[in-house]
């Protein structure tokens, strides 16, 4: 490599990975880490947003500081190239949650035809959806029901007229008119993204802040057809999850066993391979092992690890490093966030690859196409083919980190509300509305989003969570920034020790009256889809309280963001006046007016989303910095409700 390593201390948090980064260097394969530094500085026009390739004009490049061009050769000046550009971030970070939705609806709808291999495991939730959606159900079986909200389901993606289902009967009513008045009530998400890369086209939309208002249509978009629609069907299919214990650290990897690695988000195939581990056991042991043993990475991980105890052995940016323990037969990937070198890594040992999606394929991986109605046939196939590579493991090559931790993962909205009721049956939600009133609890973040090569892995996520918890802020996690935390202990009742007395109280009482010795400081929510389940409890705590979620002393956290998806996200949690903090700035900085809207930087600026929804963008490099910023919106938002600070 042409530039100079960099200490894998300085690399990544977690010491395993430490491990198998100097294992890889070792043997000469590079990781994400490596290939970080060999980028070097990345190129500025594009962190600020200021490079437009929209037509054969260009690119054109607006030049920073008003030294060279000031508008590209169509005359859009940065305002306009920069507010096209997030849009297009925007929509590509909503696609894949839009994609999600529509697959886990089909299958929905397959399973309830008899023609997919699932079942309905929440038949609770199934009738409690339909009842929300304004479906009747009485003397109707459980097949009919699933089928007709599969059926509303993929409305979401077909009516040309009215709102999005999910939107018009969940959201609170206030928040909807405000939406309407700016006209920013979808009806379809697959119109939604057309209008998207339509508005961003040459010689379409050029006016900035009608631009930024599209921003906001796709994050609420994504937060009611892509999140909010994802994690209700799953948890009926699936099962809404509940507290589990289970385990962290690429020490999950057994070396006596056949060791399966499910990948990606969607959880149809990962669900089937967990099923097919237990029922192929047998013939694992015939050829020489203990058993199978599957884990997780990045959401594939939290999905199977919140409603199996699946346990997880690393988030996005160490993927690589669990083929290079050497002790991994098969990995197989659906799509989102799937790093393209998988296969190449893999090529060093006799650990399989394998894709799952017709539009997701990776060069020099195996291909096994996944339909929900072939799901027990590929997941059968793939558990084989991890059989049989088990006696081609390179005894040599084989080096597993010895670390693992507890953790408890599976704080569905459901299952916080029942934790709650053995405090309060009747008002499960007054406990901690006066514990949020008395100042015990200071506030509420999600953290959430990714780990980034670019920032030390898990450092930031673990940085912020610590500082926000001494002082008394209640956390809640999803994704892979909680693999960062329960890496750390962080999900596990040991991690209350970084929590304030108030905080620490408040939990310590929940979880003694769940028969725990503590709730842990972290709750984990699942997986970014997940992220739904936050905006569920926002707003049922907002309605009890009688208020709107834009009131409440809430935020979101994203210290170490790298996908579009959690642009998506975020701009969700704006829309419905939610602070959202990042650790690396959204390539919006070479616009002065786009950079204002989103962030508020200036206090006499006429139109920010602060004003128009009251939620912002805070950015923070520094965790320990970004988490008192935060601190500060609260207590604003809390003194706003005439709540002590």
């Amino acid at each position: 490599m042409g530039k100079r390593l960099i200490d894998v201390k300085d690399l990544t948090l977690d010491t395993g990975v430490q491990q198998m980064i100097t294992k890889a260097r070792e043997e000469g394969i590079a990781t994400a880490f490596d290939r970080n530094t060999e980028l070097g500085v990345r190129c500025k026009f594009g962190e600020l947003g200021v490079c437009c390739k929209r037509c054969l004009m260009g690119p054109c490049r607006i030049v920073p500081g008003g030294k060279g061009a000031q508008a590209g050769v169509c005359g859009a000046t940065a305002d306009s190239i920069v507010a096209r550009n997030l849009v297009d971030m925007v929509a590509e970070g909503m696609t894949p949650h839009i994609e999600h939705a529509r697959e886990v609806a089909l299958t929905l709808l397959e399973t309830a035809e008899g023609k997919a291999p699932f079942e309905i495991k929440d038949p609770e939730k199934l009738l409690r959806v339909a009842a929300q959606l304004g479906l009747t159900v009485d003397g109707k079986g459980v097949n009919e029901v699933a089928k007709e909200v599969a059926l509303k389901a993929l409305v979401s993606f077909q009516q040309q007229f009215g709102v999005l289902p999910w939107l018009e009967k969940m959201a609170n009513p206030k928040t909807i008119e405000r939406w309407k008045g700016l006209n920013l009530l979808p009806a379809n998400a697959h119109q939604e993204l057309a209008i998207a890369v339509n508005r961003q086209a040459m010689g379409s939309d050029a006016d900035p802040v009608n631009l930024l208002l599209g921003v906001m249509r796709l994050g609420i978009t994504d937060g009611y057809a892509g999140l909010k629609l994802s994690t209700d069907l799953q948890d009926i299919l699936f099962g809404t999850p509940k507290v589990v214990k289970s385990e962290y650290r690429l020490g999950v990897i057994e070396e006596a066993m056949v060791n399966v690695s499910v990948h990606g988000h969607i959880p149809m195939l990962a669900d089937k391979v967990v099923e097919w581990s237990e029922k192929l056991e047998n013939e694992a042991k015939a050829v020489g092992a203990k058993g199978i043993n599957v884990f997780g990475v990045c959401c594939s991980a939290n999905e199977v690890l919140m409603r199996r105890g699946i346990p997880v052995a690393t988030n996005f940016a160490s993927q690589e490093a669990v083929i290079v323990t050497g002790a991994v037969e098969a990995m197989a990937v659906d799509i989102q966030c799937i790093m393209p070198s998988l296969p190449k890594v893999a090529a060093d040992y006799h650990t399989d690859v394998l894709t799952s999606l017709s539009y997701s394929k990776l060069p020099g991986a195996t291909h096994i196409d996944f339909t929900p109605e072939r799901a027990d046939q590929v997941a059968q196939e793939i558990i084989r083919k991890a059989i049989a590579n088990f006696p081609k493991r390179n005894p040599d090559k084989v080096e597993i980190p010895n670390e693992r931790v507890s953790a408890y993962a599976g704080f569905s909205t459901e299952q916080i509300v029942d934790a709650l009721k053995k405090v309060d049956p009747e008002k499960p939600l007054k406990p901690l509305v006066d514990n949020i009133v008395s100042g015990n609890i200071l506030g509420a973040v999600a953290l959430v989003g990714c780990t980034n090569p670019r920032v030390k892995q898990d450092w930031a996520n673990v940085e912020i969570t610590k500082e926000l918890l001494k002082h008394n802020v209640l956390v809640v996690a999803t994704g892979c920034s909680a693999h960062s935390l329960g890496k750390f202990s962080l999900l596990s009742p040991e991690g209350v020790k970084y929590c304030g007395d108030g905080l620490k109280g408040v939990l310590k009482a929940v979880g003694q009256a769940n028969g725990l010795e503590s709730l842990p400081p972290v709750l984990h929510m699942g997986s970014c889809v997940d992220n739904s389940r936050v905006a569920d409890l926002i707003m049922a705590l907002a309605d009890y309280v009688g208020v709107e979620s834009k009131d409440l002393p809430v935020a979101g956290s994203s210290p170490e963001i790298q996908s579009p998806k959690a642009l998506a996200i975020g701009a969700c949690f704006i829309a419905h006046g939610v602070d959202v903090h990042v650790g690396l700035m959204p390539p919006i900085a070479g616009s002065e007016l786009v950079t204002n809207v989103l962030t508020g930087s200036k206090e006499d600026y006429e139109l920010t989303t602060d004003g128009l929804f009251g939620g912002k963008i805070i950015y923070e490099e520094d965790p320990i910095k970004a988490a008192h910023q935060i601190i500060e919106r609260l207590k604003q938002k809390r003194a706003a409700l005439n709540l002590p600070n």
